[in-house]
């Protein structure tokens, strides 16, 4: 049976600061590598990985940004009171006062959001909500083939999809796009299981894919539909 681990990847000035900002974050454990930090998730949550990187873009960053789901009032408000007292801060992108969500950025300017109790389009996905990018409805339709994920939302060019399963949802915001000027910090990295790395890469390339190169380690990089970078792992 043919299967595809996806993993939300960051570039990151010290990893393991990072790494355990949000390991804090989400309760979970650190897989340290040689010179990576991964957060494996369990139950359809969607894993986080760090790698050493020189983000380009100055101040905070939001390609791509996690939202954190709330179990109550004063969960929401533990978690951003956590949140700050790790090194995180607060972020203003325009957000209206009535808005029921808190906005901050992780220690490296990375944004995220603190969502309200009650949300219902995020009930039952878990602590990491979702991962919500920029991104055309043609991305969204993209990912929902990649990785055989149903859409669960398509609305006002905006998808969603998520892993039949259940857990953390993945989201592309429709247009208008920031202009895309360097590579993106933030990146999606996929792990075929069942199924050879060439006739992966062959298949996404057919759904709408762009190689772009091969890294030294054998990882080949992709961009979608949209232009930004992917990665692809050996199995």
């Amino acid at each position: 049976m043919i299967s595809r681990l996806l993993t939300a990847t960051f570039d990151a000035h010290d990893v393991a600061r990072l790494a355990r900002f949000w390991a804090d974050m989400l309760g979970r454990q650190v897989v340290e590598g040689t010179d990576d930090a991964l957060l494996p998730g369990e139950d359809g949550q969607l894993s986080l990985r760090f790698v050493p990187g020189h983000p380009e873009q100055p101040g905070p960053y939001r390609r791509m940004h996690l939202h954190l789901t709330s179990a109550s009032h004063d969960d929401q408000r533990n978690t951003v009171a956590t949140a700050l007292r790790l090194g995180g801060s607060h972020l203003d992108v325009g957000q209206r006062p009535e808005e029921g969500h808190v906005v901050l950025a992780d220690p490296e300017g990375n944004e995220f959001c603190v969502i309200e109790a009650g949300n219902a389009y995020l009930a039952g996905c878990g602590p990491l909500g979702e991962l919500a990018c920029d991104g055309t409805r043609e991305v969204g339709l993209f990912w929902s083939e990649a990785l055989g994920w149903p859409l669960v939302w398509d609305q006002d060019q905006e998808t969603a999809i998520q892993s039949p399963r259940g857990g953390t949802k993945v989201a592309w915001g429709g247009p208008p796009l920031a202009p895309k000027e360097v590579r993106n910090r933030q990146r999606l990295e996929l792990t075929p299981v069942g199924v050879d790395q060439r006739s992966e890469v062959d298949r996404l390339v057919s759904l709408g894919a762009t190689r772009i190169e091969v890294d030294a380690d054998g990882t080949v990089v992709l961009a979608d539909p949209d232009g930004n970078e992917f990665c692809v792992h050996g199995s």
